[in-house]
């Protein structure tokens, strides 16, 4: 109820609320001083606004009231026009420029409307006519006080967000239009080891000499009104002899008004560099091991297969059953191996660094033939269903295959005898999109918050006998994540799968 009798009461027109009502709402005394030559203008204000909660003091002319001004700050001067010696104007003109944020009421007994354009130019709030009324002075400095406040919170509120960034360990670079540096924290200011005292005003390319965050801020700037995309890289910082480089992931989200058009760009610094590290000896650990055990195994597996084939004698059936079970598991495991070497080259970033046009409609029906076969051994009809246009990416050749493959071949898995598999390409916004669906087994809802994770595979009495390594789909995740991009599934138990991975389309083919 205070609140909405609060709003009530500010919702009203000013001529009918208390000044002191206002005044007990805001968190300071206004300060008043009254410039005028008349003992009558000076008394009649000092004692109503003093009433109404105002500390005021009164001057007897211009040159005495700047004086009182240098000595303290007043929040609101009433400033007679005419005065002898020194002109209300003359006054005025230098008033505003000590102290632009006082606020300045002319009070004349000769309002003209040349008066008031001249004062409303040199920086005066308002304009109130000789003779005036209580409840008139009480609705200008009402006004005063309410201009004052607002000017106040904008002030608090950009301190406060100053404040706030400034203690941030993530980087912060604020540029506007004309690529000019609005703000930038400390911490964006270390990690490109600029030592300049102010660099507000400068261009980007004064205060950063990386060519990649260059190159982001002018795509981001570049975005049409139809899009509205962050960009994100890392980037490698050099520090210099002595000092380990830095590896920073940088994000670049363009800000716009009301009407959609860019204003600047705002770009954050995450420093990653110990994030890298342990990624890296993690992945080199991975990789190390899964080395070590593919080559054991592709041997132990080439010697069964010599067994097998009958070149160290004769099998009966149960030794040729046992061995084949046993070749079968190594495969899997060889396999495993393979698959692990894979997921550790995409995150350490051996793989990603390289990335081209590529036609996603032409990838998919190369990979339709290519699975054509494993597909119509289960009678399973696999199509690639024809795009309205061509769809671009520019993304590495190899990851986007792998990708492919292991949708595609999931699919064929975990999609019974005679089902259907459709593969197609299209475009959303600044979207490439791309569509695996199948009519298989399904996922059942709670195994679909984990199926991309490393070595998860849903068990029930359908899949049990399908082989796998469970790191297909952390494959997948793990390279749509590092082309920036998203993977959504659609499930329903016993009536099918639908992957849809939505990738930036950076390239346009009209």
């Amino acid at each position: 109820m205070e609140s909405k009798n609060k709003r009530e009461k500010f919702q009203s027109p000013l001529s009918e609320v208390s000044l002191k009502r206002i005044i007990k709402d805001v968190f300071f005394k206004p300060r008043v001083l009254v410039v005028d030559d008349e003992e009558r203008i000076q008394k009649a204000c000092q004692r109503l606004l003093s009433e109404e909660g105002c500390e005021v003091n009164v001057a007897q002319n211009g040159i005495q009231g700047l004086k009182m001004i240098e000595e303290k700050h007043y929040d609101i001067v009433l400033l007679d026009l005419m005065m002898p010696g020194m002109s209300g104007l003359d006054v005025l003109s230098d008033l505003k420029s000590r102290h632009p944020d006082t606020v300045v009421i002319i009070i004349t007994g000769y309002a003209t409307l040349e008066h008031s354009i001249k004062t409303m130019k040199k920086g005066a709030f308002d304009f109130l006519p000789k003779p005036f009324t209580p409840q008139e002075l009480r609705v200008v400095i009402a006004k005063a006080i309410e201009s004052i406040r607002t000017l106040q919170d904008i002030t608090t509120e950009k301190s406060r967000m100053r404040v706030m960034i400034n203690t941030l360990r993530e980087g912060v670079l604020t540029t506007d239009h004309q690529k000019r540096v609005a703000l930038a924290n400390p911490a964006c200011l270390k990690m490109f080891d600029c030592h300049k005292r102010s660099v507000i005003g400068s261009l980007v390319s004064d205060v950063i000499d990386e060519s990649t965050v260059l190159g982001m801020i002018d795509r981001a700037s570049a975005q049409p009104k139809e899009m509205f995309s962050e960009i994100t890289e890392e980037v490698c910082v050099p520090m210099g002899k002595g000092r380990q480089d830095l590896v920073i992931g940088v994000r670049c989200i363009p800000f716009r008004d009301r009407l959609n058009r860019n204003l600047g760009i705002v770009t954050v610094f995450h420093d990653i560099t110990a994030l890298k590290k342990v990624d890296q000896l993690k992945s080199d650990f991975v990789s190390m091991v899964a080395h070590e055990i593919k080559s054991p195994l592709n041997s132990v597996l080439m010697q069964l297969n010599v067994v097998l084939d009958g070149l160290a004698g004769e099998l009966t059936d149960k030794q040729q059953d046992i061995l084949s079970r046993s070749s079968a598991k190594i495969k899997s495991l060889s396999q495993l191996a393979s698959e692990l070497l894979d997921l550790s080259k995409i995150e350490s970033g051996l793989i990603n660094q390289e990335r081209e046009e590529l036609n996603l409609e032409e990838m998919m029906k190369e990979h339709v033939k290519l699975y054509r076969s494993k597909a119509d051994a289960k009678s399973i009809h696999l199509i690639c269903k024809p795009s309205v246009k061509s769809t671009f990416i520019m993304g590495n050749k190899i990851n986007m295959e792998e990708v492919l493959s292991n949708l595609i071949s999931n699919a064929i898995r975990y999609t019974p005898n005679g089902g259907k598999i459709e593969v197609w390409a299209d475009e959303n916004c600044d979207c490439a999109m791309i569509h695996v669906a199948d009519t298989g087994f399904g996922i059942s809802p709670d195994a679909l918050e984990n199926i991309f994770e490393r070595f998860y595979r849903e068990k029930n009495e359908k899949t049990r006998y399908i082989n796998g390594t469970g790191l297909g789909l952390a494959i997948v995740k793990s390279i749509v994540d590092s082309h920036h991009g998203t993977i959504q599934v659609d499930s329903v138990v016993d009536q099918g799968t639908h992957f849809t991975i939505s990738l930036p389309r950076t390239v346009y083919k009209i």
